[in-house]
């Protein structure tokens, strides 16, 4: 037992039948029905492979896309593709989540042998929608259509699925009431690593900022400083231009019309107080970027500007750098710049790699970082790739996540 949560090594596994929840929620190309990253089912296969090598009759539940990002919204077919050419084994598929012909599959499955089921969001109690609508308690959640048809079928049920743990919904938290459960080997992995950098992060502690979607930021930052994990805050993305807002400066008319645009101006008053209270541990950028015919830029005593700022400039970039070669721990959330286009990549490019090449303890998070470290191919010069991102940050926020609570409580109520 970890933190107060079973492990893999708290069971004996052969001829159990075992629900598996993992999050192999992957970004998808219709025109080509392809998935265009895998890097959540990769990081699946270790738990999966261990459960079938312990004889287990191992049922593998995800979600794929949801009522809100329906572009995802797709079968878990193509997973149990991915998952076989992985594993190096067949993986059985069926496109039933827990009808009969689903519970039918499950009861004939022999030892060793896996079984992944259609897309658990098909049912409607597992869209965000139900979730955050209804509001339902977990014990609640053990009593929905979903995990009374499948849990009288399992005898353990583990949990792997860290980036869907600040979700409360009936495949995460509901089965802790009625089965023993464990978390798998990725769950355990990136709980220990994040309550590292919370507990006992080796410094200086240097948290580097960026992206599109500065909710998380602003969720993160209240309490990673007023407990003092972070030692320097590196804003860049959107977050910094909020903060430049805060501070009163000028950024120019198309760039506050898409902070506007995105109701992140909600955070401008947050922003001013953090600075207030912390600003020897915030770094703003000297300099931007902006595209007009190619890359050009700009120091911050020439704002506001008539483009739209896409990234921050080599000026910044430079301190930033010295900044990441003094840090002994580094954080990295958010892209700093636009990375998908030539003329916006730089910052991103460079700090991916400066981070990759330090010899420092290096954790980096969200799809976006992600799909930059893919793309610049720096995934072995990261101490960790963290496969979550509203988990993460939810947990750098001090908040205990819904699925740990329930994992907890399972470990009390049943034992080992």
């Amino acid at each position: 037992m970890k933190y107060g949560i079973n492990t893999l090594d708290d069971f004996y596994f052969n001829s159990k039948t075992v629900l598996l929840r993992l999050d192999l929620n992957s970004p998808y190309d219709r025109d080509s029905n392809r998935l265009k990253d895998i890097s959540r089912i990769k990081a699946a296969v270790p738990t999966i492979d261990e459960l079938s090598k312990k004889g287990s009759k191992l049922v593998l539940m995800s979600h794929q896309g949801s009522d809100l990002e329906y572009h995802n919204y797709i079968s878990t077919y193509l997973h149990s593709i991915e998952l076989s050419n992985l594993l190096g084994k067949d993986i059985m598929f069926i496109d039933d989540v827990c009808g009969p012909a689903a519970r039918d599959a499950i009861k004939n499955l022999e030892n060793e042998e896996i079984l992944l089921l259609d897309n658990i969001r098909y049912m409607a109690e597992e869209m965000t929608l139900f979730e955050t609508k209804l509001r339902l308690p977990p014990e609640e959640q053990s009593k929905t259509i979903v995990v009374k048809k499948l849990a009288p079928l399992a005898d353990i049920y583990v949990c792997d699925a860290f980036a869907a743990a600040h979700r409360s919904q009936p495949t995460l938290v509901g089965f802790e009431f009625l089965l023993p459960s464990a978390m798998g080997r990725l769950f355990e992995k990136e709980y220990g690593v994040l309550s590292r950098i919370m507990t006992s992060p080796d410094r200086p502690c240097v948290f580097l900022l960026g992206g599109a979607k500065i909710e998380d930021a602003f969720k993160m930052l209240p309490e990673v400083l007023k407990k003092g994990v972070a030692d320097k805050i590196l804003t860049s993305g959107l977050l910094a231009q909020v903060f430049m807002l805060a501070m009163g400066y000028d950024i120019g008319e198309p760039s506050k019309k898409l902070i506007y645009s995105k109701k992140l101006n909600e955070y401008i008053d947050s922003a001013k107080d953090i600075f207030d209270n912390y600003r020897e541990k915030i770094l703003m950028p000297v300099d931007y970027s902006y595209s007009c015919g190619g890359r050009v830029e700009v120091g911050v005593e020439n704002l506001p500007i008539d483009n739209l700022i896409v990234d921050i400039g080599s000026k910044t970039i430079s301190v930033f750098e010295e900044e990441i070669r003094r840090a002994k721990t580094i954080f990295v959330n958010g892209p700093p710049g636009v990375f998908e286009k030539p003329e916006s990549e730089l910052s991103t490019k460079k700090l991916w790699t400066f981070i990759s090449d330090a010899n420092i303890f290096s954790v980096i998070g969200g799809g976006d970082s992600i799909a930059a470290v893919n793309k610049y191919r720096v995934s072995n010069g990261f101490s960790y790739i963290c496969t979550g991102g509203g988990a993460m940050v939810r947990f750098l926020s001090g908040e205990e996540l819904p699925v740990v609570k329930a994992l907890k409580k399972a470990a009390k109520r049943f034992g080992r």
